[in-house]
């Protein structure tokens, strides 16, 4: 008998339930043990119990074995609780985003051949949550340290290095920033260093963007900081195809949860009509996270000749099928 996986799913706000409803059908398809617990955090959280993240859920991830996450709403502003997901990835030590970028079969996308991955430091920089008003202005700190660029950096050229990838490449604004980015700069060669079969180079962040935007077939693995990860994955993904197909891995040493990069999108919660393909993905990922590597291949190919097939896929893709309609497509390719 094998193993049974304790999963812990945050449902999430506006189209979240929906879409975990579907990843939990498709990973069900695979024929592997899974017990979900279903856990709120968000705006739903918030509304019911006064706490965006309740205590129940933070025990309940910490004894699961991953965390499937939906996405959570947090108000703008001055006022509002703080992000679910930023304060979950603090609490967990949840250090190294992972967010792969490559295209996927019948999808429209500015580029072919494109299959990189932005390694993003998690824990530090802007979103730190040092923030505070001072009268009519507002003063944020950007935080860096070399035990976190060294231990994202070193987390890269593994992952490159696991991936059979060629070329680890460390993106900042270090002539600007000259000391948060003077910081990861230096230590991310000095782990290089560390990693004579892995070629390593740099670039600002601003070029970064230019060279995803033009020629992103150059990029293997970028590893950069925490607003810069996220400006250029989201860059990135929309150079394939959107957020639609956008998955993401937020890793530490103990804990690790899986999210699609996309919001919550309020105006189609209840609707069923949400492509639930990023979170799909990223599924995947948790799949090869708990060893599952041959599992999260299959359900990988699956999504892909759904796709593929462009028979059952949602209206972002030009579609009519529904949300669950393009989770029993999947789930049948694995039959």
């Amino acid at each position: 008998m094998g193993r049974t996986y304790k999963i812990a799913v945050i449902t999430g706000d506006g189209i979240g339930p929906e879409i975990t409803e579907a990843a939990i059908y498709a990973l069900n398809a695979l024929g592997l043990k899974f017990e979900f617990t279903k856990v709120a955090a968000g705006l739903n959280a918030w509304e019911k119990y006064g706490n965006q993240l309740p205590e129940e859920t933070i025990d309940i991830i910490k004894a699961s074995d991953a965390c499937l996450k939906g996405p959570t709403q947090t108000p703008p502003g001055p006022g509002s609780f703080r992000s679910a997901t930023v304060t979950l990835r603090q609490i967990l030590d949840l250090y190294a985003n992972v967010r792969p970028v490559k295209n996927h079969p019948n999808v429209p996308s500015v580029h072919k051949n494109v299959d990189l991955i932005i390694v993003r430091e998690n824990t530090e920089g802007l979103y730190s949550g040092i923030e505070y008003p001072i009268g009519d202005s507002a003063i944020t700190i950007r935080k860096i340290t070399r035990k976190g660029s060294e231990r994202i950096a070193r987390f890269a050229f593994e992952l490159a290095r696991r991936e059979k990838r060629k070329k680890v490449t460390a993106v900042h604004k270090a002539n600007v920033l000259k000391e948060t980015c003077g910081i990861f700069r230096s230590v991310c060669a000095e782990v290089a260093k560390g990693y004579p079969d892995i070629a390593f180079d740099e670039m600002h962040v601003d070029a970064a963007a230019m060279r995803i935007a033009m020629r992103p077939q150059d990029i293997d693995v970028i590893v950069t900081t925490n607003l810069f990860g996220d400006i250029l994955s989201d860059e990135a993904a929309g150079v394939v195809g959107g957020l639609g197909l956008a998955p993401s891995a937020n890793i530490g040493d103990r804990y690790a949860f899986f999210e699609a990069i996309h919001g919550t999108a309020p105006k189609h919660a209840g609707k069923w009509d949400a492509n639930p393909a990023a979170l799909m993905l990223s599924s995947c990922m948790m799949l090869r996270y708990l060893g599952e590597v041959d599992a999260g291949n299959r359900l990988e190919k699956a999504i892909d000749a759904v796709l593929e097939e462009g028979k059952t896929v949602t209206r972002d893709l030009g579609g009519t099928a529904g949300t669950m309609d393009f989770a029993k497509a999947v789930a049948g390719k694995l039959a």
